[in-house]
């Protein structure tokens, strides 16, 4: 999924950077808890900030979960971008906000 799409999911449709920031100052305990792998930019890429080495992980990751990334660095959104929840459990989600 994107970042702005787990934004969308969070009532905060704008906050996609914010998102992102959350992400990248995970401390490294949590990195094997949260799916933070599986969060990438809207074309689809790997967005590369400060962490260079992060992204290389994260590439791997991914790989290892069969996905496969073009000769541009991207991966196909239309097979493989995860909708979100179902729409009763984000209204809930918000609500508990």
């Amino acid at each position: 999924m994107t970042y702005g799409q787990v934004a969308a999911i969070l009532g905060q449709p704008r906050a996609a950077r914010a998102v992102g920031q959350a992400l990248r100052m995970l401390p490294a305990p949590l990195l094997p808890v949260v799916p933070w792998q599986r969060v990438i930019n809207a074309a689809g890429g790997i967005s590369i900030r400060g962490d260079s080495s992060r992204a290389i992980l994260q590439r791997h990751l991914l790989e290892a979960e069969s996905l496969r990334f073009d000769g541009r660095g991207r991966i196909d959104l239309r097979k493989n971008r995860w909708e979100g929840p179902a729409r009763e459990w984000a209204t809930r989600l918000r609500r508990e906000l």
